[in-house]
């Protein structure tokens, strides 16, 4: 199992020159490569029409990462205009065309719908007004962490990293990351065995459904409230915002006025980040089953109830519930995105229809059990989780490629 562990890294100024050069070059090949890849798959492109009589020459086989890598980095460090490249480590520059590969990748099997999901589009050039900029670092780079808790990156120097949690092993990769408010992190995938991070059984299950005015409402009765982190920084944010619209562009000061907007967000956003990880902490670890219903989070993005969905962030606190429950042993499901947690009653099983969302209690016409629909949705996806998980356990496999999966 691949894990990813994030760290704060603080770097001088001669090494955030340094760091700015690396992430240069990783531009520059992107672009390089790209460009050389478009212009082939353009002709090739005007080949195939038949209606296009202007189009002469054969059809030409689009670069791969070993001719990239030939052209682009070991002969272009030798010209003057490339010379620059010397300053970038050829693993990082690599790995870039690796991940141009992969990029491509996503947007072909996105198109023959092998990959699912919303559709990917083809890779876009990098620009150097990006405020985000990443770099990663491979074995092949020999980046290394140092015993008295430092982190060596070629081309950049000695690092010193915030340990917060010591690694499970040793990583396999190390991505330098500048986030858009100027913070410098980085990033280390290492490999775990998931029997380690175990824990012991426990009895218990639980059942999840989600809100706005509060943020979920557990089967048990309790509930977790929504910390609105947006919705409370919004006045700060908007002040920010003005000051920013007010420099002139290109301008010193906007530069300074485009950070404080982007540390305001920052703060916004790790506070829901913390927040999601303490909540899906707790549930994963106190329940031995954690269910959740699916929500079109994509579609109820776009009506008036926006801003307070993305707000929630929903999505992200159930993508850590699951990676928290695989990760201790724990099962973790979803009911179907169609289920009437809202409809059905929990006491009885009638289903009583649909019902408006300022609707919050209803009695059941069948055995007259008062419910807060909130708390009655909850115990309704406990039950359907429970019966998902039960057919997941009995249902024997219908082939035999499912026979040895299983």
């Amino acid at each position: 199992m691949q894990l990813r562990y994030q760290y704060r890294v603080t770097l001088t100024p001669g090494q955030r020159i340094s760091a700015a050069r690396v992430f240069g070059c990783r531009r520059v090949v992107w672009n390089d490569a790209l460009a050389r890849q478009k212009s082939v798959k353009a002709s090739n492109k005007l080949l195939g029409n038949p209606k296009n009589r202007l189009a002469q020459g054969p059809y030409q086989y689009v670069p791969k990462n070993a001719d990239l890598s030939r052209t682009l980095i070991t002969q272009a460090k030798r010209t003057a205009e490339r010379a620059f490249l010397t300053h970038c480590p050829v693993g990082v520059m690599q790995q870039t065309l690796r991940d141009l590969d992969a990029a491509w990748r996503a947007h072909e099997d996105s198109k023959t719908g092998k990959r699912k999901g919303p559709r990917v589009g083809p890779p876009r050039f990098k620009s150097k007004r990006d405020s985000r900029q990443s770099a990663r670092y491979t074995r092949s780079d020999r980046f290394a962490i140092l015993d008295n808790g430092r982190l060596r990156l070629p081309k950049i120097g000695d690092a010193r990293v915030k340990w917060t949690r010591d690694l499970p092993s040793g990583p396999t990769s190390a991505t330098l990351i500048k986030d858009r408010s100027g913070r410098y992190f980085v990033s280390f995938v290492v490999e775990t065995d998931p029997a380690n991070d175990a824990l012991p059984p426990v009895d218990g299950d639980q059942g999840i459904d989600l809100g706005l005015t509060r943020f979920a409402v557990l089967a048990d009765g309790s509930h977790i409230a929504s910390p609105k982190y947006l919705r409370r920084a919004e006045t700060k944010l908007k002040k920010r915002q003005r000051e920013l619209s007010r420099k002139q562009k290109g301008s010193n000061n906007r530069e300074k006025a485009r950070l404080r907007v982007a540390r305001a967000h920052a703060r916004v956003a790790d506070s829901r980040r913390n927040f999601h990880h303490q909540w899906s902490h707790k549930l994963t670890s106190e329940n031995q089953a954690v269910f959740t219903e699916t929500l079109n989070v994509r579609g109820l993005a776009r009506t008036r109830l926006a801003k307070s969905v993305h707000d929630a962030g929903w999505a992200q606190f159930l993508m850590f519930c699951e990676y928290k429950a695989i990760r201790r042993g724990r099962s973790f499901a979803k009911v179907a995105r169609n289920f009437p947690s809202s409809q059905t009653c929990s006491a009885c099983g009638f289903r009583d229809g649909p019902k408006p969302l300022h609707v919050r209690t209803w009695t059941c016409p069948d055995c007259a059990t008062r419910h807060d629909r909130d708390w009655n949705a909850g115990r309704n996806v406990r039950l359907e989780g429970r019966r998902i998980l039960t057919a997941e356990t009995t249902e024997p496999p219908t082939s035999g490629r499912e026979a040895r999966r299983r």
